[in-house]
């Protein structure tokens, strides 16, 4: 399982998160969203999905990667495709480990009192509007996300998979 960003390539999913870190210890009394989300892209002969994870210190940056996966078919049936979307996202999530999970919370710790916290979201590339093809998707994956203990995102909220993963599908 391999990361990237525009600074480096073949990060290590340790390395990630020593990143991660290294980025909160910067700025620990920040307000952190660590904030994860897939998207994908049906091409002639495959399906590209990318997974971002981003943490961000509201109004004072952010850091981030991708992790690419092509699946060698076109895959047309979008509940197919949101559901593996969704599976993907969960699987970089699990990796946050509740020791992981603690150490990012045990920065921000000494500075809650002065307006410092920390948040988990999970960013779903799907939409609850009247006119939304996904929206008949909604409950379903926001509820495999609940489960996990992360919050959940829809658009327009779904920033990291509607923004920033779905600019590296193409």
């Amino acid at each position: 399982m391999m990361f990237q960003n525009l600074q480096e390539h073949n990060m290590s999913f340790n390395e990630v998160f020593n990143r991660i870190i290294k980025f909160m210890k910067l700025k620990p009394s920040g307000n952190f969203r660590l904030m994860v989300g897939t998207d994908s892209q049906v091409h002639a002969k495959h399906t590209v999905f990318i997974t971002g994870i981003v943490i961000l210190n509201e109004g004072k940056g952010a850091w981030a990667c991708i992790r690419k996966i092509t699946v060698p078919r076109k895959m047309e049936h979008l509940h197919e495709r949101i559901s593996y979307e969704t599976s993907l996202t969960e699987e970089i999530v699990s990796l946050f480990t509740e020791e992981r999970k603690t150490r990012m919370i045990d920065i921000v710790l000494p500075y809650i009192y002065q307006g410092a916290t920390f948040a988990m979201e999970g960013h779903i590339d799907i939409g609850a509007g009247p006119r939304n093809k996904t929206r008949a998707f909604v409950n379903e994956m926001v509820t495999r996300l609940e489960s996990m203990g992360i919050e959940p995102k829809i658009k327009p909220d779904a920033f990291v998979a509607s923004s920033y993963a779905n600019r590296y599908t193409k």
